[in-house]
């Protein structure tokens, strides 16, 4: 599925007097019909060229107005700016971060910085905090997603332009993205999604060129087009990775075309397999492995840069740590020896493992029935019920004093407050009846018969056999031996009766990194204790690959940890109807507000166009079956091929956001909303352009064997073909949407630019569907 537009070539002489009729024998091959349609499109560029041209150029130079105008307010940071903004900081730092997102487009935001001589030495904390106070050049940052997003416009154009369309299908399409307000606002704050929206569209026409150099496969503009769109792929994804659905779309359209080369009844017959093994391997080549070179060599970039410890250490490896310079946690680690007094700490919830005299209750909630053993719990604040004392499993010698603890050793812990060994056991915790409680037993229980169950196993993650167990620096887990379950903690309180303390309890699923905890500090060491020197420590190095790997595991699992509810999330069946939007910013003294939501007449528009889409292949399909064909071959070829990849573009993009559990935005439904203005775009054409042309005659001709008409041939153009009265209404069509779109456009002007400010009735008048607006009342 991909446009239908063929390359421009000459017309070969098929009837040479004396010879057989040749017949394509493979993509390199011309049938008759291609060389007529080819030399027909020929023609027709040539014919309308200018006015594809300036057109072209006219809606450009709109789109970057429209994008840069007033592009320096607010001059305070907006909405999520406080993270891009201040990636883009670290980067010029060089001082570590993490984030969910891979680092392409936060590079952009660096380069940029860098070329205007920023030193990041904002990191955009807060939303509100004033640029001009702190001197940061903002509005060169907004000016990188405001150019891209201003060529994302032209792009759409071009990729009308690319299929054939007629001009006011192209004007259409790229109309739609020109004056919808969510394109416009995204594009005007330093955000990713400029950079993902113009990645992906220049796939999608990166790929049509490559089709379009289907009869000469493995020349030079075929593998140009083949890996520049492999090339546009990995943008997409390498700026965040819901540009994954670029690759099913592009993937099904090759997918397809494979496909068909592999059909022996196709004109020309179907390739040998050992071509069609080269075709593979070289759409493998151009679409899978060079965009995943480009894709690790973003983080390679990312790597070189960030080599200083900084905020996002504490989502890494000790081991990767050790490659970042002026590390604290590393600096700080501590040998940690039997029987000393350590505070243990849960790296993701940071709560500290704590004990008190309170008992667990007789009956939970639901029914259930405790040990009523003493309560062990997650604290914030470190105190004197967090003390522990790390003891060895064998019975108490002299000779343990002093000796270090290593990796998969069997401890017990004492809680030194109320002398009880720490203990878990075959009873259900409060919250998790199928997870085990901990709580502590006394001394002699815990050397006595419940000995076994006092002891845990100290797992170093990534740790070697024999490794030191160190303070800070040691990520490890607490194995309950006997049961083989890990210690864990979650956020959710327990009950007053628990002081609204986190529970700790005994995960069956080791896996998960959330099981992970590290010494915090040994409070018995004094601190002028020799083993707290801090000897200076050597930057190492580590396998790049390797590096990426634990990157990339922290980063997936971090995302699939977004699904907390958010005042402004929103669901995928919301979107294509526009029924709400997200608060970036306001200001109260001036009732300014920037109101992300996109164009809705424009919005509505493309989303019943879909639809009537669907419900036009739908009745074509029930007409064909009994016997009625309503259309032209050109005009089916155009339906299901080009318009059929605009909408499998669409669907790829939206359709996955149904089986997320993440927090979702109207703004992850941009490149959909891109792809449904192709649609509209093409409608155009199949209702005002749907005329039967010379090539549909010169069709019909070939496959019922008559010869053409003697005398010489002559091209139909643009002028003809796109004329008369299918012309005119076509024009009056693409006037009135656009008029439409542009009024519609200009009415939320204000919550897009954030600027004049609205009065009551003003605001009240712009909450079509209940938009949560401000100062509505």
């Amino acid at each position: 599925m991909a446009s239908t537009a063929t390359p421009q070539g000459s017309l070969r002489q098929r009837n040479v007097p004396g010879s057989k009729k040749k017949v394509g024998t493979g993509p390199g091959d011309d049938t008759e019909l291609d060389t007529l349609v080819r030399s027909a499109k020929q023609a027709s560029v040539a014919g309308s060229e200018w006015d594809y041209k300036i057109a072209l150029a006219v809606i450009t130079v709109l789109a970057f107005v429209s994008r840069f105008w007033g592009i320096s307010h607010p001059n305070e940071v907006v909405f999520d700016e406080v993270h891009f903004g201040k990636f883009a900081s670290y980067y010029l730092e060089k001082t570590y971060f993490f984030d969910v997102h891979p680092p392409f487009g936060k590079l952009l935001f660096a380069f940029m910085g860098w070329l205007v001589g920023y030193d990041g030495h904002f990191h955009f904390e807060n939303i509100g905090d004033s640029y001009i106070s702190n001197k940061v050049p903002y509005v060169a940052f907004r000016a990188m997603p405001a150019i891209l997003g201003s060529l994302t416009v032209t792009v759409t154009y071009l990729i009308m332009w690319e299929s054939g369309y007629s001009l006011p299908a192209c004007i259409v399409a790229a109309g739609l993205v020109l004056l919808d307000n969510a394109h416009i606002g995204q594009t005007r704050l330093i955000l990713l999604d400029a950079t993902l929206v113009l990645a992906m569209a220049c796939s999608l026409l990166f790929y049509i060129k490559f089709y379009k150099q289907r009869h000469e496969p493995f020349g030079r503009k075929w593998w140009k087009w083949l890996i520049l769109t492999g090339f546009a792929l990995s943008c997409d994804i390498s700026t965040k990775y819901v540009g994954l659905f670029a690759f099913v779309t592009i993937g099904s359209a090759v997918v397809i075309d494979l496909w068909d080369l592999l059909d022996v009844k196709r004109p020309g017959g179907g390739l040998s397999l050992p071509d069609f093994g080269k075709h593979f391997a070289a759409r493998a080549f151009g679409l899978i492995i060079i965009p995943f070179i480009f894709y690790l060599f973003w983080f390679q970039v990312h790597f070189s840069i960030l080599s200083r410890s900084g905020p996002g250490d504490d989502f890494m490896s000790p081991e990767f740590q050790e490659t970042l310079s002026d590390n604290v946690m590393l600096a700080n680690a501590v040998t940690i020896d039997y029987y000393d007094s350590i505070t243990l700490r849960h790296k993701e919830t940071k709560a500290y493992l704590h004990s008190h005299d309170a008992r667990y209750p007789l009956r939970y909630d639901d029914g259930r029935v405790s040990s009523q053993g003493q309560q062990v719990t997650g604290y914030p604040y470190n105190d004197t019920n967090n003390h522990w004392q790390i003891l060895p499993a064998e019975v108490e010698t002299e000779q343990q004093m002093g000796r270090h603890v290593k990796n998969h050793d069997l401890v017990r812990l004492r809680h030194l407050v109320t002398n009880t060994i720490l203990l878990s056991h075959d009873v259900a915790s409060p919250f998790y009846p199928t997870n085990q409680e901990f709580t502590t037993v006394p001394l002699e229980d815990a050397y006595g018969g419940r000995s076994a169950d006092t002891l845990f196993e100290v797992r170093i993650e990534g740790g070697k056999n024999g490794q030191e167990f160190k303070s800070v620096s040691s990520h490890f887990k607490f194995i309950h031996n006997p049961s083989k379950v890990a210690m864990w903690t979650h956020t959710t309180p327990l009950p007053d009766w628990g002081h609204r303390q986190q529970e700790i309890n005994g995960n069956k699923q080791l896996a998960p990194s959330s099981n992970v905890w590290l010494v915090d500090d040994i409070p018995s060491l004094p601190e002028d204790h020799p083993r707290r020197e801090k000897p200076e420590k050597q930057v190492k190095t580590m396998p790049f690959l390797k590096k990426w790997f634990e990157l990339q595991r922290s980063m997936f699992w971090h995302n699939n940890q977004l699904t907390s509810s958010h005042p402004y999330a929103s669901q995928p069946y919301q979107w294509p109807f526009l029924l709400r939007g997200v608060s970036f910013w306001t200001q109260n003294d001036t009732r300014q507000q920037i109101y992300f939501l996109g164009n809705p007449l424009g919005w509505w528009l493309a989303s019943s166009l879909l639809a009537v889409y669907a419900g036009i292949v739908g009745a074509d399909q029930v007409s064909l079956r009994r016997g009625i064909d309503a259309l032209d071959h050109r005009t089916r070829s155009r339906l299901y091929n080009s318009t059929g990849f605009f909408f499998l573009a669409w669907a790829t993009h939206f359709f996955p956001f149904f089986l997320m559990g993440r927090q979702l935005f109207l703004h992850h439904y941009l490149p959909a909303h891109l792809a449904s203005c192709l649609v509209v775009g093409a409608l155009v054409e199949f209702v005002f352009n749907a005329d039967p042309s010379s090539e549909e005659a010169s069709y019909q001709a070939i496959k019922s064997g008559k010869k053409p008409a003697p005398g010489p041939k002559r091209h139909v153009t643009a002028r003809e073909r796109f004329s008369g009265q299918s012309m005119v209404s076509a024009w009056i069509a693409c006037g009135v949407i656009m008029a439409v779109v542009a009024a519609s456009w200009y009415f939320f002007l204000p919550l897009t630019y954030g600027y004049p400010g609205l009065n009551v009735d003003q605001i009240v008048r712009r909450k079509w569907l209940g938009y949560d607006l401000h100062f509505a009342k």
